[in-house]
């Protein structure tokens, strides 16, 4: 069976960072890891409180890991110290990780702030550049390009820049009022828009989580990026169509949706 390691925050309410990853890793056919990067108090309205795991603590979950269960993808979620991501990118380098999916996380669904301008800095210095794919939403695109984004063609602008300056392929995801559910992907073979159905469904808390372990998952089971990318985009919309609804804000999706059997 392969393998896949997600480095993330906790969510307490279950719909996003390491729990949807858990989750859409288990639904997409790969056995899946964790090293906790914080414990958040969140639910679908936000987030009240965050108490980060130090570094030393997330280098040793990360060996205890790596030493024992190589991952054949990782997936990057919510890191938001500097002195963390340091840790993401040593390690990645000092055991060679491939397939690294990398979702720049710096807002929570409901609009609360998850990383500092300082940690910003070391993410784009420090672990991009080792990305296999980094998985960026409109507003996540604009602070790494520098671009204000408003139209499917400074989608594309966004993503060359971002392509230049740190050398991975680029998913800039659509959404955000813009292109809908249309995501741009750039490689070092070219651009390809993924067109996705709009799913007139509120709850969406976690779907960068989930497209970006989905992704994680693909990669580690030998698909090529681009077929990843599809069956991801598939995946998330068949989970939103499945129209769970839970919670007093923006909910979860049913990322078990697929999931059958006696138990």
């Amino acid at each position: 069976m392969k393998t896949a390691l997600t480095i993330a925050g906790s969510d307490s309410s279950g719909g996003a960072g390491i729990q949807a990853d858990i989750k859409t890793m288990t639904a997409n056919g790969v056995y899946a890891m964790s090293a906790v990067t914080a414990l958040t108090a969140q639910n679908t309205t936000g987030v009240t409180g965050i108490m980060e795991v130090t570094p030393d603590f997330l280098k040793k979950q990360l060996n205890a890991v790596i030493s024992d269960i190589f991952p054949d993808a990782v997936k990057t979620g919510m890191v938001s110290s500097s002195k963390l991501i340091s840790v993401i990118a040593e390690t990645i380098k000092k055991h060679s990780l491939k397939n690294v999916v990398v979702d720049p996380v710096m807002v929570a669904t409901s609009g609360s702030r998850l990383i500092s301008d300082e940690a910003i800095e070391t993410l784009k210095s420090e672990l991009l550049p080792l990305a296999t794919v980094i998985t960026p939403n409109i507003p996540e695109a604009e602070v790494l390009s520098q671009i204000k984004i408003d139209s499917k063609e400074k989608m594309q602008e966004a993503a060359k820049v971002i392509f230049d300056c740190y050398g991975c392929s680029v998913l800039l995801k659509g959404g955000h009022s813009l292109c809908d559910a249309d995501d741009f992907l750039l490689t070092p073979d070219g651009g390809k828009w993924f067109n996705g159905k709009r799913i007139n469904n509120p709850n969406t808390h976690g779907t960068g989580c989930t497209l970006s372990s989905a992704i994680a998952s693909n990669l580690a089971k030998g698909k090529s990026l681009e077929a990843s990318v599809l069956s991801a985009k598939n995946y998330i919309s068949l989970a939103l169509g499945a129209m769970l609804d839970l919670g007093k804000g923006s909910g979860p999706m049913n990322h078990a949706f697929d999931i059958k059997g006696e138990f």
